[in-house]
């Protein structure tokens, strides 16, 4: 006969989706009544809102149901009191996120100079990763000038998580947090001195409630200074992309960043070369409006390979600016993701 104990040990293998811990070890289950077959249970969600709710309860009917002479399941979901999720997960906003975050890679989006598409890259890469079907999440950590939000149209307020804020979700199923999504208004200035904003850069990695993700693409801000001094020394940084442009200007500006990233010894996984030229829409004349490129001096010094050259194109700036960087197609990025997937990871620092 099915008993109490029975049902506990059912769901002491069925664990919680987001924390990767069992519904019994956070004392979730709150009530087990047993009448005739059927079994009533209650389950208490760390939030009432709890995104996943649908999920924990199909898997505790499973699991449940599961077990000899049960023949109905009826679960109850409530919620923990904001007592009780302070004594099982400690006061918030102290980095409580970060034990529960599983992130397999971290990779930085790096280039030393500012206007060359950092962010552009970032979420192309990562709008490209989602639809490979990887877990894939943004971190900007361009605190001043950030330019995630925009590119993937997205806006605050954040919501709480059991442990920490939830990133907010793209359309295209990419988490993306931004400092952006806690200021009044998307234009107000952040004037801060360079350890405050190391320690908004740490905030956003330790205190957000990730959760599970194949790759967390960092976009740095320009400069080899605190802010990317910051992300690459806290954060476990398995590798950087760096992003450059034709022209000499840049490519001496860009050996600077990987100078600097070879001082601090985080692998350079790869390059990508971006406004490499242009097409003319009616002509379909190639011009390389900077000139000729330099980036080969870039690829020599990182000592890595070419991932992508992307080109100018009026249609990708409308779509950016539109928020809608997840629609953006380009013939020349087919082959970006396979050589990341493929080169990438080869060459970055274990996890």
């Amino acid at each position: 006969m099915v008993s109490k104990e029975h049902v506990l040990d059912a769901l002491s293998k069925v664990d919680d989706p987001e924390l990767h811990r069992s519904l019994t070890d956070l004392k979730m289950v709150r009530k087990v009544l047993i009448t005739d077959g059927k079994v009533d249970v209650t389950i208490a969600l760390t939030l009432p809102n709890c995104p996943l709710k649908e999920q924990i309860e199909a898997h505790v009917q499973a699991a449940i149901l599961e077990l000899p002479e049960v023949g109905e399941v009826a679960v109850h979901l409530t919620a923990m009191t904001e007592d009780e999720r302070h004594a099982l997960f400690g006061e918030p906003n102290e980095g409580a996120a970060a034990q529960y975050n599983r992130v397999r890679r971290v990779v930085a989006v790096m280039s030393g100079k500012g206007g060359v598409g950092k962010s552009f890259v970032t979420g192309l890469l990562a709008t490209a990763l989602a639809q490979s079907g990887y877990q894939v999440g943004v971190l900007d950590a361009d605190i001043t000038g950030p330019s995630i939000p925009k590119l993937f149209g997205l806006h605050g307020p954040l919501e709480a998580g059991p442990v920490g804020v939830r990133p907010i979700l793209s359309g295209g199923g990419v988490r993306v947090m931004s400092f952006t999504f806690l200021l009044q208004t998307e234009d107000q200035p952040v004037v801060w001195r360079g350890p405050l904003i190391g320690k908004a850069i740490t905030q956003l990695w330790t205190d957000v409630f990730w959760g599970d993700l194949d790759y967390l693409l960092v976009d740095l801000p320009p400069g080899t200074s605190d802010a990317a001094l910051t992300t690459l020394q806290s954060m476990p940084v398995n590798g950087i992309v760096i992003v450059t442009t034709p022209q000499s200007l840049a490519s001496m500006i860009v050996r600077k960043a990987v100078h600097m990233a070879q001082l601090v010894g985080v692998p350079i996984a790869g390059v990508v070369e971006n406004m490499a030229y242009f097409v003319a829409p009616d002509t379909k004349v190639r011009y390389d409006i900077f000139g000729p490129s330099h980036t080969s001096e870039v690829l020599e010094l990182a000592n890595t390979p070419l991932l992508a050259q992307l080109p100018i194109n009026p249609l990708v700036t409308t779509l950016c600016d539109a928020g809608k960087i997840e629609a953006v197609t380009l013939p020349e990025t087919e082959g970006f993701l396979s050589k990341f997937v493929e080169l990438v990871p080869a060459r970055m620092a274990a996890p």
